[in-house]
Formats: structure tokens, sequence, C-alpha cells
């Protein structure tokens, strides 16, 4: 079956002032990417449970919670419960993957698992069994607006061949400057779900850059 190309636009490229009418202007989207950061896992502090709660009830896509924080397994199943789609906690950050994707399922969502430009993720592939989501970090998590890391592709292709012949069953995210001039080789490597920043919310009709950036990835996975 021929895949499909998701959109996340990133709610930290929005205008923070107006969160309401911000998630409005990406109705067309997939899933909204909801960054959490907590200013110790990351050198930035961003939103937190009561503000997700908050989009949540106006959303009109589901939310991807992107935690990079510490000591996920504390915090992670509250947004879960809060109704988000999909959460996310960091690798690096985790003592015991399994358990914390366990107790996100548990509590209602999709639970994904990311990993920093420079994590291999060969630590990570048999955890990945107990994941439904892997996030590609293509950029250093903590800021938007950054370029493009293209060495993280070589994960996304060894993710690829794995869900492809059946030993994963995972949406692979790519996250970080994702615009109209990258998102064809990461659809080409195997991305499903494109977080996409400043391309959507930088743009001035977002509906339209949302739909311009599907038909480019489309295309790129159409070969």
């Amino acid at each position: 079956m021929p895949r499909e190309p998701k959109i996340a636009p990133s709610l930290l490229s929005a205008d923070f002032a107006r969160l309401g009418e911000e998630t409005q202007r990406v109705a067309d989207a997939d899933w909204l990417h909801f960054d959490v950061m907590d200013a110790h896992f990351v050198p930035n502090l961003t939103f937190g449970l009561p503000v997700m709660q908050a989009v949540q009830a106006v959303s009109p896509v589901p939310l991807d919670c992107h935690l990079m924080i510490d000591d996920p397994e504390r915090w992670a199943p509250g947004y879960a419960e809060a109704g988000a789609r999909n959460v996310t906690v960091h690798a690096e950050a985790c003592a015991d993957p399994r358990a914390v994707a366990r107790d996100i399922r548990a509590a209602g969502a999709l639970a994904g698992l990311a990993v920093k430009p420079a994590t291999p993720l060969e630590d990570y592939l048999e955890v990945l069994r107990d994941f439904d989501t892997l996030l590609v970090m293509s950029v250093e998590p903590g800021f938007g607006g950054q370029s493009f890391i293209a060495d993280v592709l070589s994960k996304v292709r060894t993710a690829r061949r794995l869900v492809d012949a059946g030993d994963l069953t995972l949406v692979v995210e790519i996250d970080g400057g994702i615009n109209a001039d990258t998102i064809e080789q990461a659809a080409e490597a195997g991305v499903d779900m494109f977080v996409a920043g400043s391309a959507v919310y930088g743009a001035e009709d977002p509906a339209k850059a949302i739909a311009a950036l599907r038909a480019q990835a489309a295309a790129a996975m159409r070969g």
C-alpha cells in the first residue's frame, strides 16, 4: 500500500498570544505538534500541561506532544490523560523507555520515542517494538528555526526497512528544518509524518503551505 504523507505543524512557530486562533489556521493538518521543554533536558522553556489542555480543548486536529524534558516517567502519562493523540519522550531522558511507553498507552495515547541527531538508533531497536512512533530529530532539540541535519536520514532509512519488513510497526516522524527544500529527501528516506514549523506558520496561507508540502512529499514517495 502506498504511504500517505502526513503534516504536523509545530505550534512553536505560532503566535503565542493567539494560540487558539493559530490552531484553526492549520485545520487541514494531520497532527498539531506541541513542544514541551523544561529548561533542563534542553536549554529552553516552552509550554506545559495547562497550556496543552487549553489548546487541546480548541484544536481541530489531534495533538502530538513532544516532551523534551527530564523525568518523562513522571510527566508523560498526564499528557496522554489530557487527550493527546501521541506522546513522545526522549530516549536519552528515559531510565526505562518500555515502562514509559506502557504508561502512555495505558493512559490512552500512542507512545513515541525521540532520538537526538547524535543518538544511535541501533541502541533502541528492541525497545521500539513497544512504541507506535519514532521521532528522528533533524536538529538539536531546544529551539525552532535551525538548519536540517541530513546525516540523520540514515536512521530514517533503517527504521523504514524494519517497518517495511514487518519487524516494527511504527509511524516514522521527523522534526527539525523541514521545509520545501528538505521534505523530499526526508520522504524518499522513509518518513511518514513531517513536523514543519516556520514552513507552515511563517507562510501567508498555512493551509496552502500544508497542501504544498504534502504534495511534494507524496511525489517523492512515489519516486
